[in-house]
């Protein structure tokens, strides 16, 4: 299964109470090895254009994003997939502590 059908899946259970890394991670995600236009973002991660922006700001100061002038799109920086990875391994860890409960 793709790492963005499973984010979506997870996404649509989830939209009203998603925290913060969830959000981030969805982004970066959205831009991990791909170029995207701001729509493209917020289509794919369920957000309002206005939140979007606030995050895509938050990302880009912190270096976890780069944006393409030219193309007027996002790309995750090396350092946003590192991040992601964390992330992705934090929850993985999460979901076997849980699931052992």
């Amino acid at each position: 299964m793709s790492s963005v059908i499973r984010l979506n899946k997870r996404l649509t259970k989830q939209l009203k109470h998603r925290s913060r890394s969830e959000i981030i991670s969805a982004i970066l995600e959205v831009t991990n090895g791909n170029r995207a236009r701001i729509t493209e973002i917020q289509f794919k991660t369920y957000l309002s254009y206005n939140i979007l922006k606030e995050y895509l700001v938050h990302l880009l100061e912190n270096d976890l994003l780069e944006y393409i002038e030219g193309e007027r799109t996002f790309k995750t920086t090396p350092k946003g997939m590192q991040a992601l990875q964390v992330y992705n391994r934090m929850e993985e860890l999460l979901i076997v502590k849980h699931e052992f409960k």
